[in-house]
């Protein structure tokens, strides 16, 4: 099939991606192609074939006070469980440590990244940025619908929240870091990657012209956030009971 992903780096959305509960991003430098997230410093790689598809998983050193939630052997497990056809041309799975600065304006559980820049390889990526052991998540008392179902999936998840006046904090600990991001954010990032699948890729064929994908594509990317957000919680939902039924999860660090 014609896939013009391969000549646009901006596909899906605008180049940030999506993210839980982001609402600040980081500038990227003029005259700089790649974007903050795909300047990575020391880092180990080390390619696993998953159901006959090779992913590529990208593993940044961290910081003294940081950790990576999830080893590569627990996304794997994951991953083994996910319908094939729901790969796509995902390759990257990058496990990062964000920047100082980073953390404060744009903290994540992770992100989608429509085509991510690695080694002079363009593939789309799935991002799950590390934890910084001394730092707190801060809900505000006041939440929205949805704020309120994020909230209770962190509690399920087994952050425990102390209240203020007028906030919610829990002291991120490793383990309930781990229940969020492999039980829940990599499963998200793949239903944001589906959802485009399904919108965008699909129903294109190899003879259609470059104008047809690229109004599928707006489409794509003018659709509410909302609308984005409660497909890949939906998808992550559906997925996450079924490796419930089947006993896969909860499973202990590999």
């Amino acid at each position: 099939m014609f896939n013009p992903s391969r000549i646009n780096r901006n596909i899906g959305t605008t180049k940030k991606g999506f993210s839980q509960n982001n609402k600040l991003t980081i500038s990227t430098p003029y005259g700089s192609y790649q974007s903050f997230y795909e300047k990575l410093t020391t880092y180990k790689k080390e390619s696993r074939i998953i159901n006959n598809h090779e992913f590529l998983f990208v593993v940044e050193d961290t910081r003294s006070n940081s950790v990576h939630a999830c080893s590569v052997n627990d996304l794997e497990r994951i991953i083994e469980n996910i319908p094939i056809d729901d790969y796509g041309d995902l390759k990257f799975i990058v496990l990062r440590q964000p920047k100082r600065m980073e953390q404060i304006i744009s903290s994540v559980w992770g992100r989608l990244i429509y085509l991510y820049e690695f080694e002079k390889e363009d593939f789309p990526a799935i991002i799950l940025e590390s934890i910084d052991k001394d730092s707190q998540l801060i809900w505000n008392r006041k939440l929205s619908v949805d704020e309120r179902k994020e909230f209770e999936r962190l509690k399920n998840d087994g952050h425990i929240f102390e209240e203020s006046n007028k906030y919610f904090t829990s002291k991120i600990e490793p383990e309930f870091a781990r229940n969020t991001q492999l039980y829940r954010t990599l499963l998200h990032e793949f239903g944001h990657y589906v959802h485009y699948l399904e919108q965008v890729e699909k129903p294109g064929h190899e003879d259609e012209e470059f104008g047809e994908w690229e109004k599928r594509n707006d489409i794509h990317v003018n659709l509410p956030k909302e609308e984005k957000e409660k497909f890949a919680n939906n998808y992550a939902d559906k997925i996450k009971s079924e490796l419930i039924k089947k006993g896969v999860i909860p499973f202990k660090p590999l």
